[in-house]
């Protein structure tokens, strides 16, 4: 199955406060924040997102500027660092721990069902990853993926290892982020061994993994002695357990923005066609109104908010050519049947996010129509792993922004160097096996 291997992180220096250095990941940072954190001269923002008209070179550059100035060092030993994230939740007093590890894992085809995504991706994203990896030769962020343990063999190491961690810090999303590191390798073995009984489901970084394969596949046709040992086979992730009771999905709303010719009331005709409609008269309760009840939505426009639910004999309508599994999805059903059907944004405009926003705060999304800054909001509910485990099995995708793993990782704790010289000590190839 998959293949993991500890690597040399560099990081920041030990005299500089890593409250300071830790950044949101490029997919979530809000446009204020890049703001904020740009005006700290060694934030990970630098390296992890281009400023207006700095070049991926200019950020490779700055990337190399630190190394020679101390600002970021390399470990001297290959380690796997042990990553726990404590957070609440809303209209809870439970504090939940979600415990993982990032190491390096090896680079599979889509087709070899190693590694498996669970929703579709936006190309423009992957673009932008791709040219920053080709400049700096380096993961600047861990992608975040799930494995299955249900015996949970690694927690008891993971536990072991924070007991003295090296990193302790609270993120921007009022999160305490703990991080330690294990580079016994007896132990490292061991988390090698349980690995590798099972698939890998990317839960978050799509477009970075996707990245991270097409420039593996560049590098391969042009080593003419290529082994499938080399540095560049490899890609940085945090791995989560599927098995925890800590591991949260939150729900990521639609707005539909500039669509052109846009009516209420047209809306309004279409949508009875396939879904059954209640007022809602105080649009702030929807999230209470439509939780727990299959293949409802709420919808909110200038003059209208209301819960829609789907006819169950609609279902059979839909001509999208899906297994049951994912045919029977809540964000399939809207997807098809509200973006497609009724406002006619066809499945390629969906996929390339034409007239599609996303976001996940409930208030924002009310906000964004009111002011309007956006012509229709549709809340969802959160998918289960169960749900993702199986669209992963049948070998489909969900659409794009189906789920939000939450708490989000943060970048700036480690960066994972793709360059073979920065990786070529006798202890780094230890590790590697020949695909």
């Amino acid at each position: 199955m998959a293949e993991i291997i500890p690597f040399r992180a560099w990081r920041y220096a030990p005299h500089l406060p890593i409250d300071e250095l830790t950044s949101p990941l490029f997919d979530v940072v809000s446009e204020k924040q890049i703001k904020a954190l740009y005006a700290q001269e060694y934030n990970s923002i630098h390296l992890s997102v281009p400023a207006m008209g700095v070049s991926y070179q200019e950020i490779a550059d700055l990337q190399e500027k630190w190394k020679k100035e101390g600002v970021l060092r390399q470990d001297e030993l290959p380690a796997i660092y042990v990553y726990y994230q404590y957070f609440s939740l809303p209209n809870s007093n439970k504090t939940f721990c979600r415990k993982g590890f990032i190491a390096m894992v090896r680079i599979y085809e889509w087709n070899e069902n190693q590694i498996l995504r669970h929703e579709n991706i936006l190309p423009h994203s992957v673009n932008d990853r791709i040219e920053l990896l080709r400049a700096t030769q380096m993961n600047i962020a861990p992608t975040h993926g799930l494995y299955t343990d249900t015996l949970h063999q690694l927690e008891p190491f993971m536990d072991e290892s924070m007991l003295a961690p090296i990193y302790e810090t609270e993120d921007y999303q009022g999160v305490r982020d703990v991080l330690s590191i294990i580079q016994d390798a007896r132990i490292i073995a061991k988390f090698q061994e349980v690995i590798a009984q099972s698939k890998i489901i990317l839960a978050d970084g799509h477009h970075r993994y996707t990245s991270s394969l097409e420039y593996a596949k560049e590098m391969r046709k042009k080593n003419p002695h290529h082994t499938g040992k080399e540095i560049y086979n490899y890609h940085l992730m945090y791995f989560t357990n599927t098995e925890s009771d800590d591991l949260k999905i939150l729900p990521t709303h639609r707005l539909v923005q500039d669509l052109p010719n846009f009516n209420e009331q047209n809306l309004i005709d279409k949508l009875h066609q396939y879904f059954d409609i209640k007022p809602v008269i105080e649009p702030e309760t929807l999230e209470e109104v439509i939780a727990g009840k299959t293949w409802t939505f709420g919808l909110v426009t200038q003059n209208l908010s209301c819960k829609i639910r789907l006819r169950a004999e609609v279902l059979d309508q839909m001509t999208w050519h899906f297994p049951e599994v994912v045919k029977r999805l809540d964000l399939t059903i809207l997807h098809y049947f509200v973006l497609y059907k009724v406002l006619g944004i066809s499945k390629e405009e969906q996929q390339q996010g034409k007239y599609l926003s996303f976001v996940r705060n409930f208030h924002e999304c009310l906000e964004k129509v009111e002011h309007q800054k956006a012509q229709i909001a549709l809340i969802t509910q959160g998918v289960s792993i169960e749900e993702v485990k199986k669209v992963c099995e049948s070998g489909y995708t969900m659409p794009q922004k189906s789920t939000y793993f939450y708490p989000k990782v943060v970048c700036g704790f480690v960066f994972a160097s793709i360059t073979e010289s920065e990786n070529a000590t006798m202890a780094d190839k230890f590790f590697r096996k020949t695909s």
